[in-house]
């Protein structure tokens, strides 16, 4: 792994943080159905979510390489959206990172578990929760869709 900083995000993060998803997420436009949602990031929907939960920024010699967003869902669950990391330092443990820092952050509040989605058509993506714990829990679909587009990871925390 790379030497990478994590710190919490802030409210005045939230350009760098748009910038981070719109440009990690530019991989998938044409590639899956109906176009990800995180192409249509915007600061202000940045800052909304954070206000939600919070996010972590991922910093490597000085230079942003990606991040994280995270939000309560219920009671006793957190949920883990807009894992982004740029692909120059993709390959190096930074979504693992991440992952588990919104994995610790939801057990130093209470949580009993942390929850995701991941398209179907991204395998990979499955497969890199699969191999950290996460499960599926659903299959589920977008509107006017008749096949699952996505579906629902879930990991009960120690």
């Amino acid at each position: 792994m790379s030497d990478f900083q994590l710190h919490d995000a802030g409210m005045e993060d939230a350009v760098l943080l748009t910038y981070l998803i719109t440009t990690a997420f530019e991989d998938q436009r044409g590639k899956i159905m109906p176009p990800s949602g995180a192409h249509d990031e915007s600061p202000d929907k940045i800052r909304a979510k954070l206000e939600q939960g919070g996010g972590i920024l991922a910093m490597a010699v000085g230079e942003a390489a990606g991040c994280v967003l995270y939000y309560p869902t219920s009671a006793d669950q957190m949920y883990l959206g807009r894992l982004a990391v740029l692909p120059k330092f993709r390959q190096q443990g930074l979504a693992l990172a991440l992952v588990e820092a919104v994995e610790a952050k939801a057990l130093s509040v209470g949580y009993s578990s942390v929850t995701l989605s991941v398209r179907t058509a991204l395998p990979k993506n499955r497969a890199f929760f699969e191999r950290m714990g996460y499960v599926l829990t659903t299959y589920d679909y977008h509107p006017g869709y008749t096949e699952p587009t996505f579906v629902h990871m879930v990991k009960a925390l120690p």
